[in-house]
């Protein structure tokens, strides 16, 4: 065992004697930390930073998925939800505060007319492909990007073990920025097709108007838009990515940042496709639990309140600009690049023979984490993180990208791994 990650790897395999993967979530699991030269457990969050289990210090870029926009344990949000916690956090009737949140949104999000909340991204894009369905009569999707474990979604990827063949059938994968695959997906199946999901943008700009393109090839043929801002929304803009680009869909599911962290998520859109939800099932006890909408709500009046997403956009865009004069400095535009809009910015790690981009990656990982800091390959910016943070991410970078491009150059990287490397088991995008 590591001495620097001793208790977290103490954890993992007692984790491991009753929890497949050692935790509820893959991404945060040890398919994507190189065991021994990696944290697995954190006990404590505050601003940019978190502490894992043996104690060791880190400005996380990672932010709990992208979660965390405002920063850990934001105090306007924390205070929100230990008010709301004297009053309670589940009841037999209905709290006020839903009616709150659900008003917000109406007010920051174009597409919202009318919102359902759920508590986990895969709940709301669920729910929109069912009132996709219910409102067109029609079975069949076109999907482009991640959108959660859900059957009707994951049977179209690799991971489609326990999807029924039927139900994997229906989803059709198009490209992002091509917008001749959706045609395609049209063309075989006329009539047929309920909706087109979509993320609005994750590490690419939409290109000749694609957003407006989709839009219109939907809607031409007789099925709905449906934009998944799980990431992108309270992100990109208050009213996400389709505030940003001018686009609106007939309906939209928002998450992750929503309520900094706290477990909540809404499916919004027009009023008469919104109905359907009183006919279309779509109901579960903890929907209305008030501790997360509480968070919801006080993180949504901070960014209206607050230059949130323009510090964050200013932050991003240093560490992009840093990056290019890093990758420039030291010729490693072979190995890295950086993509992606300046709040949610990836970092890719590319195959150089003789290796591959899976050891190159476990390299940058196992002296990333050594430094002080946790990214597994992106970079999930809050308010919280200040231009030191990024200074002091930018100056790790300048000393790995000219480490890693020595242990290629010299073929001396499998040496300097001190674990197995990582094997790509699932790519999300």
């Amino acid at each position: 065992m590591s001495e620097r990650y001793h208790q977290s790897e103490q954890m993992l395999e007692r984790a491991l004697k009753t929890i497949p993967l050692g935790t509820q979530t893959f991404s945060k699991s040890k398919t994507q930390y190189p065991q021994g030269a990696a944290p697995f457990y954190v006990v404590r969050g505050q601003g940019s930073r978190v502490w894992d289990l043996d104690g060791n210090e880190y400005i996380d870029f990672v932010n709990g998925l992208a979660s965390i926009t405002l920063g850990y344990n934001d105090p306007d949000v924390t205070a929100a939800v230990q008010e709301q916690l004297t009053q309670g956090v589940i009841f037999s009737l209905p709290h006020p505060i839903e009616v709150l949140v659900a008003e917000k949104m109406v007010e920051m999000i174009p597409c919202a007319q009318k919102v359902r909340f759920g508590k986990n991204g895969s709940d709301v894009t669920a729910a929109a492909i069912r009132l996709a369905r219910a409102y067109t009569g029609r079975d069949h999707i076109a999907a482009c990007g991640y959108h959660g474990w859900q059957d009707w979604y994951i049977g179209a990827t690799s991971r489609n073990l326990g999807v029924p063949e039927a139900t994997r059938a229906l989803t059709h994968m198009f490209r992002y920025n091509n917008i001749e695959s959706l045609h395609e997906i049209f063309k075989t199946y006329p009539g047929q097709v309920a909706a087109v999901i979509l993320e609005p943008m994750n590490n690419t700009y939409p290109q000749h108007n694609f957003l407006e393109a989709v839009k219109d090839l939907a809607h031409h043929h007789g099925a709905l838009l449906i934009f998944d801002e799980i990431i992108t929304g309270f992100r990109y803009a208050n009213g996400g990515a389709q505030e940003l680009f001018g686009v609106t869909p007939d309906l939209a599911t928002f998450g992750k940042g929503m309520a900094n962290g706290y477990p909540v998520s809404a499916v919004v859109g027009r009023a008469d496709i919104m109905k359907l939800c009183e006919e279309a099932f779509f109901s579960f006890t903890f929907g209305g639990e008030a501790l997360s909408l509480a968070a919801a709500y006080a993180a949504m009046n901070k960014l209206q309140k607050y230059p949130v997403l323009s510090t964050i956009h200013e932050r991003g865009s240093q560490l992009v600009t840093r990056v290019q004069e890093i990758i420039l400095k030291h010729d490693v535009g072979h190995i890295f690049a950086i993509s992606g809009h300046p709040s949610w910015t990836f970092l890719a790690i590319k195959e150089v023979i003789p290796y591959s981009a899976m050891q190159i990656k476990t390299l940058f990982l196992q002296e990333i984490f050594k430094r002080g800091v946790i990214t597994i390959g992106t970079h999930n910016l809050s308010y919280a993180h200040s231009k030191q943070d990024i200074e002091q991410l930018a100056n790790i970078y300048d000393e790995l990208f000219l480490m890693i491009k020595k242990a290629i150059d010299e073929e001396t990287l499998e040496k300097k791994l001190e674990v197995k490397p990582l094997e790509l088991l699932f790519k999300l995008r």
